[in-house]
């Protein structure tokens, strides 16, 4: 039986937008959830920051190095987002209702060779660069709310 989604705390993570110098955004579409794409994100690991957190993601989904992504930016406040009841007690082990998540907007300096999906465990099948707009709506609808914030606090630097 799942524990009440208003007791559970919310999994601590990071969110990348990784922008490209025309100001396009990094998004994959889910192995797991085809049709379903995103921008990088993932958790925090016990004693380490944010910041290495996002670096750390942003080299595990996209092969990205950290030397070809300076951070430019992270949202003011943490974001949260609940999960839907039908994947509250199957993702995380039951153990979160939903994430709350600091962005960093990163900016790509590199050649689109440099994204590698194959590297350690594949979260994405193939991936594209694309307006904030078409990364919001290619997102799994309960994310779209935090997909409008997180651009509506980053957008602007794009």
């Amino acid at each position: 039986m799942t524990a009440d989604p208003g007791t559970l705390p919310y999994r601590p993570c990071v969110g990348i937008v990784l922008a490209n110098p025309a100001g396009l955004v990094f998004a994959g579409q889910r192995i797991d959830t085809p049709g379903a794409w995103q921008m990088p994100q993932g958790g925090i690991d016990e004693g380490e920051t944010p910041e290495a957190a996002a670096a750390r993601e942003l080299r595990e989904e996209t092969g990205v190095p950290a030397e070809l992504a300076r951070i430019e930016a992270c949202t003011p406040n943490w974001l949260t987002y609940d999960l839907p009841t039908e994947l509250l007690g199957r993702v995380w082990g039951g153990r979160f209702r939903g994430q709350k998540q600091l962005w960093f907007l990163m900016r790509f300096s590199g050649q689109d060779s440099d994204i590698r999906l194959d590297d350690g465990h594949p979260e994405f099948s193939t991936w594209a660069w694309m307006a904030p707009e078409a990364v919001t709506e290619a997102i799994v609808p309960f994310k779209r709310d935090i997909y409008r914030q997180v651009f509506g606090a980053l957008g602007p630097l794009l």
